[in-house]
């Protein structure tokens, strides 16, 4: 056998003998089995030394609304359009601007399909199907004014996540935890929870939206399941004994310390710390996901049934991850994408998130935590003022509504507005990119001088075409 032959075969039975033995999470990690302390390893440091600001957040809980929700029929107030609703759209607004299905369609007005009313000391209006997140108005900063740059759901869920519509580039949650580290002990410091709507347009997500792009593997976003159990191989398989770990340990570790001097890849490194941190949340995941420890007040506070999957559970989950040191925890919920059925659809999607929502921001706020926790809610883009197919609305990035709490956010204010049909944002106009920076100053971080290079670049969370810091919204 020719060397080359010998080296290549050596690589395929190393790659073999990893797959096999690595069956349970945190096989190799098993020397924490002679050494117990390495069950409480100390929180991850990041990249930067030093902050640039004082930080106001210490963790940010991003409430993703995966879809597209509209902001008329949310957080948006539009009696000019119920005005005119079954009039055609002033071509002026419209003409030559992109559309994503409704393009060269008779274009008409759709009118906001729920009343709105006021709630809090400034009485701010949202509609009336969001009476919790009325009560708690007074602590949120809303922005009627977002926009983005994309029109189609992948391309837009990737330009909220990563500043940039081409994939391959680290999500926020990956650029948080690689600037600052982790907090938690035995929890990765990016963790992901989904949820189903009960709509049935259940618009797919995937992994590469809290991907770490080209920065270190070891800051993806983990993805902790809902329902059944949360990580797959959480237990170790039947049959493997403590002493065959050890055996399993001793060759993997030497395996791999022989080819890291042979080929000195990063990644090995992160491998090795990814078992470990697999092992220790063979204990930490079911501790986290165990509430009957919570105070039954507060299980009626979120009003869930632990361990159903939905998104008032993953909002507790939240609270929990955030108390246990998590940096970054990203909640996504589906069926936001109202083609059709609107009126319906937001009632489903109210009853959902409304009282959850609530719960998470009070809960946080009763514990001492909100003041250096950032909780923002988001989707992807909104919807058009134009109805599709009679009882819907298309894609729409013109204008968008997005809400701040906690960490230094001014609470009862509205910032932003859009034009008398909702269209367009035309005061204060909002980016995704300003939106990033405003959430990394509140980390302590300032966004221009946060980058990696990429390809000859300067890579940055907020994109190298400038963002604006939202200073007006900041206490």
């Amino acid at each position: 056998m020719k060397p080359a032959d010998s080296l290549a075969a050596a690589r395929f039975n190393r790659r073999t003998f990893l797959g096999k033995t690595a069956q349970g999470l945190g096989s190799v990690a098993l020397a924490s089995l002679l050494r117990p302390s390495l069950l409480h390893a100390a929180p991850q440091a990041g990249m930067l030394s030093k902050l640039h600001f004082p930080q106001k957040a210490k963790r940010v809980i991003w409430l993703s609304m995966a879809g597209g929700p509209s902001h008329l029929e949310t957080f948006d107030p539009k009696p000019k359009l119920a005005e005119m609703d079954g009039q055609p759209m002033p071509e002026s607004m419209t003409k030559g601007q992109q559309l994503a299905q409704l393009q060269g369609q008779k274009l008409m007005c759709f009118g906001p399909q729920h009343p709105f009313a006021k709630f809090g000391k400034n009485q701010t209006e949202i509609c009336s199907l969001f009476p919790h997140l009325g009560s708690v108005i007074d602590d949120i900063c809303l922005i009627r004014s977002m926009t983005t740059d994309a029109i189609n759901h992948d391309p837009a869920h990737m330009f909220m996540n990563t500043g940039s519509q081409i994939a391959g580039r680290p999500s926020m949650g990956a650029w948080v935890t690689y600037g600052l580290g982790s907090m938690a002990e035995d929890l990765p410091g990016f963790v992901v929870l989904t949820s189903l709507g009960q709509g049935g347009q259940n618009q797919p997500i995937a992994a590469r939206q809290w991907s770490s792009g080209f920065l270190p593997s070891r800051f993806q976003g983990v993805q902790l399941r809902s329902g059944g159990d949360p990580v797959l191989y959480l237990g170790n398989p039947p049959g493997i004994t403590r002493s065959q770990q050890q055996s399993d340990l001793q060759a993997i570790g030497s395996l791999n310390k022989s080819h890291d001097a042979l080929v000195r890849d990063p990644e090995i490194a992160t491998r090795i710390a990814q078992y470990e941190m697999a092992f220790q949340m063979q204990a930490s995941v079911p501790q986290l996901m165990d509430v009957s420890a919570e105070n039954p007040k507060t299980l009626e506070l979120y009003g869930c049934k632990p361990g159903d999957g939905s998104f008032a559970s993953n909002c507790l989950l939240a609270r929990r991850l955030a108390e246990r040191g998590v940096r970054f925890i990203q909640l996504y919920h589906k069926d936001w994408d109202h083609h059709g059925g609107i009126k319906q659809g937001i009632e489903l999607k109210a009853a959902e998130i409304d009282r959850a929502c609530m719960a998470l921001l009070t809960d946080l706020k009763q514990r001492g935590m909100l003041d250096d926790t950032l909780v923002v809610w988001a989707g992807e883009f909104s919807r058009t003022p134009m109805s599709q197919g009679g009882s819907g609305r298309d894609h729409h990035n013109k204008a968008m509504s997005v809400w701040l709490a906690g960490a230094g956010v001014r609470g009862g204010m509205v910032y932003g507005a859009t034009d008398d049909l909702g269209y367009a944002a035309v005061d204060k106009v909002c980016t995704v990119h300003d939106l990033h920076a405003t959430m990394l100053h509140q980390l302590g971080i300032h966004h221009e001088a946060f980058s990696v290079k990429f390809q000859g670049l300067d890579a940055r969370l907020s994109g190298v075409e400038g963002a604006t810091l939202l200073k007006d919204i900041l206490v």
